[in-house]
């Protein structure tokens, strides 16, 4: 396997193959990979800092079993309920990440679906931002249709997100109330209602390596804008809350062969991430991250905002 033969191919518009991708994941030389990771970063992607961040505009009361989630209602995980957030504190939280220059803004509903009955104060909320913000509105609210999405869109919604999580072939053992291939019959449905799609997924959740590969094509073939990569947090409580840690030299390597197979999407830091080392956190950034998602998650703590601005300089990435 030669690793610049396959980065000048990528730089010139070709593709990986799933077996150099595998091949990858042995590579010896882990800076090499990185660097030739951040150059196809640098050319195909540029060096801005794509900032996004989340609101919790429906929490726990989920029916779903994902193994993963503090938020199904079967896992005992001492989670807050709520069935729609106050507009108002939607309004204060957009304003506050307008003013410290976070772009992307969304609101983020647990469940399997918003319902007809309650997307109605959802497009309320998106119309007040979309009328008193300058925020690249996004929204998570799980499977809906086509319809829904267009509602979304005509309410100033520019990007649905939709988490694969993992692989088609290794979902199954995570998840049994919904299925792959819904989730991408959503993204599919996003991209006919005429929004982008952000879609990613969680690793260290017992899968291999093989099967993050997998889930890279998966969403090449999707066509996905933005790809938010998520570190597993084993939550108390829930079925994965004894799931060992993955090492940082595991998540770096992700992040890098990610990179090669989709050279110019957004890959976004997401969820997870706080247990890094600032080197492991800055060799990332320098090995073909160029997303972030900004501030708190749903259930758990986030790198801090000035923090994070002060690690992308040091990185030579512009915010």
């Amino acid at each position: 396997m030669n690793l610049t033969e396959i980065t000048e191919r990528v730089l010139a518009g070709g593709f990986i193959t799933r077996d150099e991708a595998l091949s990858l994941a042995s590579y010896d030389d882990l800076d090499a990979l990185c660097d030739a990771a951040d150059r196809i970063r640098q050319i195909k992607a540029g060096d801005n800092v794509d900032a996004c961040s989340i609101v919790n505009a429906r929490s726990g009361l989920c029916g779903e079993d994902c193994r993963w989630c503090a938020q199904a209602s079967r896992h005992n995980t001492g989670c807050k309920t709520y069935n729609a957030i106050d507009s108002q504190e939607v309004m204060k939280a957009a304003r506050e990440n307008e003013r410290v220059g976070i772009r992307r803004f969304s609101l983020v509903t647990s469940g399997k679906r918003v319902s007809e009955h309650d997307l109605p104060a959802f497009l309320d909320m998106y119309r007040c931002l979309n009328a008193e913000t300058s925020l690249y509105l996004c929204a998570s609210m799980g499977l809906l249709s086509e319809g829904q999405m267009r509602e979304l869109r005509e309410a100033g919604v520019k990007r649905y997100h939709c988490n694969l999580e993992t692989s088609a072939e290794f979902f199954p053992t995570l998840c049994s109330t919904h299925t792959s291939e819904e989730k991408k019959q959503t993204i599919r449905a996003a991209r006919k209602a005429g929004l982008q799609v952000c879609s990613g997924g969680i690793i260290g959740m017992g899968e291999s390596m093989a099967h993050r590969i997998e889930l890279a094509f998966e969403l090449r073939e999707l066509d996905v804008d933005s790809v938010p990569i998520n570190i597993l947090e084993p939550i108390k409580g829930t079925p994965l809350e004894n799931q060992p840690l993955i090492s940082e030299e595991e998540i770096i390597r992700t992040v890098a062969i990610f990179r090669f197979i989709l050279p110019d999407k957004t890959l976004r830091f997401a969820g997870g991430r706080k247990r890094l080392s600032h080197t492991s956190m800055a060799r990332i950034l320098r090995g073909g991250m160029n997303g972030v998602l900004m501030g708190d998650m749903l259930t758990s703590i986030g790198n801090g905002v000035e923090e994070d601005k002060e690690l992308f300089k040091e990185c030579g990435l512009k915010y």
